[in-house]
């Protein structure tokens, strides 16, 4: 049994693997931990993985591993597929099983940082899992190669797009960084209350917004109007990968596509940051073919989001999913009948 809590190491450890997902990366832990995570390493010749752990329903302890186990891609494909993955697959059952059974944790829900190119879904997972009944991350996001020159990006753009992002720079929409958490909360509470989802609290942004500022992989940008806040938009980047986690945008002047011009500021940033893809993070878990017939007529769910991420020209792409190894059947089946009648995800 190899596990720790030792950042330190698994920093070292991830230098082998320098385009492993942020939610691996040690300051990613650390900011869980401030909100009633336990973070553990869990380290093997080939792989290793950051697990994050907490009570649940005060009866049991759930285990988490978000985009992860750590290994290189050619082993991962591979122990999804259920593959000869060989000694691999034989050291993540035990190690999990033996972390399991020192934590006394109920099952541990582990979402593979691999896309899949079978789109219509998963019918495969690794030995000695079980597909789970929902994923905690983004099951399908749309990539943007930003690798390019600038005049590139924009070409592929939709032309509605490119013209939503010259419309908000002729308006006067600036775009600027900014500190100011406190005008990105208001404007949070704004948009969770228009879109119907759960809003952190305040502190969970401001943290997040700090630990990754100081590792100078975070920027928070505001786009103003009169000097009035609009929209924001806050923007991590790791390795060569960036990502849009959270945004937020006012009822008001909505006609002046101020997100439009936020989303274009934020890939020229990851692009000075080196980053090669700009990640959109999260559409409808459907076929792109699917979604291209559907997006002007539906409203619901993630469809507006899809409608204006699609703009942006990048690829439709898809992840494993969920997988939740199981060390007590009784109170995995109570977890999955409270997850069931209430909507809660873990």
């Amino acid at each position: 049994m190899n596990f720790s809590k030792d950042y330190l190491r698994w920093e070292r450890f991830l230098n082998q693997f320098p385009n492993s997902h942020l939610l691996q990366s040690g300051p990613w832990g650390e900011f869980k931990e401030q909100f009633g995570w336990d973070v553990y390493h869990l380290f093997d010749r080939d792989w290793g993985a950051q697990i994050l752990v907490r009570p649940l329903l005060g009866i049991f302890r759930l285990a988490y591993i978000p985009k992860g186990p750590v290994a290189s891609q050619e082993l991962l494909q591979r122990w999804i597929r259920r593959g000869d993955s060989g000694e691999f697959s034989f050291s993540v059952l035990e190690q999990i099983r033996a972390f399991c059974r020192e934590k006394h944790i109920a099952f541990v829900k582990v979402e593979p940082d691999v896309q899949v190119f079978d789109q219509n879904g998963r019918k495969n997972c690794p030995e000695g899992f079980v597909l789970s009944s929902h994923a905690i991350q983004p099951l399908r996001t749309i990539i943007v190669e930003i690798g390019c020159d600038e005049q590139e990006i924009l070409a592929r753009m939709k032309q509605k797009t490119r013209y939503n992002i010259r419309l908000a720079e002729r308006k006067g929409v600036r775009v600027e960084p900014s500190n100011d958490i406190d005008s990105f909360y208001q404007m949070m509470l704004v948009t969770g209350k228009r879109d119907r989802f759960s809003v952190h609290v305040q502190d969970y942004y401001q943290q997040v917004f700090r630990i990754f500022k100081d590792k100078g992989e975070c920027e928070l940008f505001l786009a103003t109007y009169q000097n009035k806040p609009l929209a924001g938009l806050m923007a991590f980047a790791h390795g060569e990968r960036a990502h849009y986690f959270y945004g937020a945008s006012l009822d008001e002047h909505r006609e002046l596509m101020a997100p439009h011009l936020l989303q274009w500021r934020a890939i020229l940033w990851a692009k000075q940051k080196g980053c090669t893809i700009y990640d959109l993070w999260g559409i409808p878990d459907y076929d792109e073919a699917f979604l291209e017939q559907q997006f002007e007529q539906r409203r619901d769910g993630l469809w507006g989001v899809y409608r204006f991420k699609r703009g942006f020209g990048g690829q439709v792409v898809r992840y494993a999913g969920a997988y939740d190894y199981v060390a007590s059947p009784l109170l995995y089946a109570i977890y999955r009948l409270y997850t069931k009648r209430t909507g809660v995800q873990s």
